[in-house]
């Protein structure tokens, strides 16, 4: 049975009057009769004795005021608990080797003091795809390093952390205090894949002549596992030297090569209210902090 054919139906019997009824729905009287006739042809029976002065309710009439009544309860209660649903879905972050986890806590923090309902799930991707799973859909927000293409996404600058040069411990720059990313051009250099976005593959391989040569690498694992068994060297985010420890790797402050920028990236087309305010969460959080070494907002 046609929903609104029955508050079209509601709204006569309240009012007792096609008229008055109309008024009360926003319409025209001719097609709100009209809708009534059909209802009773569907029916097979007269709802309403009309007369001069308006309607009342025949005996069936009467009977579906009762039911229609509570059916359409039943369906406002049922959208309302589909919308609440909807309300509560859970905002996923997306992250990209660790970028911004130091921040996380402080973030969430300040999303739940206005959304305390709404769960926050993180998904880590691969360092092959800057976004993190942003353009397929996977994730509502990208916790996430530049450069990489901006078009159609909104960005959020967040901080900046210096890199470091991962190293087998037996190379002569291991000991080193620092190295000059001049210094490992001429090696063999992890790389990106040909299909990441050409931006951020050449941040990450620095200019080196030996990055067209090393072995391609799509996460932080793969890059450690070419440095231990293949002698390649690359740069990494300063946290890896705490996150990804591994003996028989050493990190080294790199200079001459920009800091990684750590942003928040989301869809800039028709934004979902909920990832803008986790947006509006993140830069709340944020405003003060800096990223250190360790990856952490404040030295944290």
């Amino acid at each position: 049975m046609d929903h609104r054919r029955l508050r079209y139906f509601v709204a006569v019997a309240e009012e007792q009057h096609f008229g008055r009824a109309a008024a009360r729905l926003h319409m025209s009287q001719p097609p709100l009769s009209q809708r009534i006739r059909e209802l009773e042809d569907e029916l097979d029976c007269r709802l309403f004795e009309r007369s001069a002065r308006g309607v009342r309710l025949t005996e069936a009439g009467a009977v579906l005021l009762v039911e229609a009544r509570r059916l359409l309860e039943a369906a406002e209660l049922v959208g309302e608990r589909v919308r609440a649903v909807g309300r509560r879905r859970p905002v996923v972050v997306g992250t990209v080797s660790g970028a911004g986890l130091g921040f996380g806590p402080r973030i969430v923090a300040a999303f739940r003091r206005t959304h305390p309902d709404t769960e926050v799930r993180l998904s880590e991707s691969g360092i092959d795809d800057p976004t993190a799973g942003l353009r397929s859909g996977r994730v509502d927000l990208a916790l996430t390093r530049l450069p990489f293409d901006l078009a159609g996404l909104s960005v959020r600058h967040l901080g900046e952390e210096s890199v470091v040069a991962a190293l087998a411990v037996d190379d002569p720059l291991a000991g080193r205090g620092t190295v000059a990313v001049g210094e490992l051009r001429d090696r063999p250099w992890i790389r990106l894949p040909e299909e990441a976005d050409p931006a951020w593959r050449g941040y990450w391989s620095a200019g080196a002549d030996g990055a067209a040569s090393g072995p391609v690498v799509r996460s932080v694992a793969e890059c450690l596992h070419a440095v231990l068994w293949q002698g390649a060297v690359g740069v990494l985010p300063a946290a890896a030297a705490h996150r990804h420890r591994t003996e028989g790797i050493a990190f080294v402050p790199v200079t001459g090569h920009p800091p990684s920028r750590v942003v928040l990236a989301w869809p800039s087309a028709d934004p979902d209210p909920l990832v803008l305010a986790f947006a509006e969460a993140a830069a709340t959080a944020t405003a003060t902090a800096t990223v250190t070494a360790s990856g952490g907002p404040d030295g944290c």
